[in-house]
């Protein structure tokens, strides 16, 4: 079995109208069977491991990846998950809707 992915990347200004060139589903399943969900939760949202931020574009994600910085996460190179795996997993990642603000949350203002 294959650890947990982390991805990281770097939150681009005006990213949020990016297309993501991957398939949402096959990401999912990646993101899945790769064990990311173990430390990131089943939708990035953190847990064990960091909150994943996605960046404008796969290539931050690739980079991160293959060259993690600070924390914990182990290199994967691309003999652990193919650079479109991981486009995939961005396309994923990127279809998942931002979480809504805590002001917005009544259970919250109590």
């Amino acid at each position: 079995m294959k650890a947990a992915l982390a991805i990281i990347a770097t939150l681009a200004a005006g990213a949020q109208g990016v297309q993501p060139s991957g398939s949402i589903e096959r990401g999912k399943q990646l993101f899945m069977s790769n064990y990311c969900y173990s430390c990131h939760g089943t939708q990035g949202h953190g847990g064990a491991g960091p909150r994943i931020v996605v960046g404008a574009t796969p290539d931050a994600l690739l980079r991160y990846v293959r060259k993690p910085t600070g924390g914990n996460m182990p290199a994967y190179t691309s003999k652990s998950i193919a650079d479109q795996d991981l486009r995939d997993i961005y396309a994923y990642l990127r279809s998942i809707p931002a979480s809504p603000p805590a002001k917005t949350i009544p259970m919250l203002q109590r």
